[in-house]
């Protein structure tokens, strides 16, 4: 056994770090670790960062998730409508 895929998937983080290590504000730390998170999280979930954020950048504001946040459920990475939807394609080699 070994934690190849695990160290490679924190690389890009680790990298950056001494980027990060000056961030103007603790709130623009903490925003940095949420967009992180989610990018591996989505990209954990076998689905194309980029699609999911036109998804969701073009979808969630015309939504009334303030009054209905239960809404928000069905954008999560790991929801069948997301999966169907935004799914990487495969390449076979």
């Amino acid at each position: 056994m070994d934690i190849n895929s695990a160290e490679n998937a924190i690389r890009p983080n680790v990298i950056g770090r001494k980027n990060w290590l000056f961030s103007v504000s603790e709130s623009g730390a903490d925003a940095n670790a949420i967009c992180l998170s989610l990018a591996e999280t989505v990209k954990a979930n076998g689905i194309d960062f980029y699609q999911y954020l036109v998804k969701l950048l073009s979808e969630l504001p015309s939504l009334p998730i303030h009054q209905q946040p239960e809404i928000l459920d069905r954008y999560l990475p790991w929801s069948k409508a997301i999966r169907e939807s935004c799914a990487m394609e495969k390449t076979w080699d």
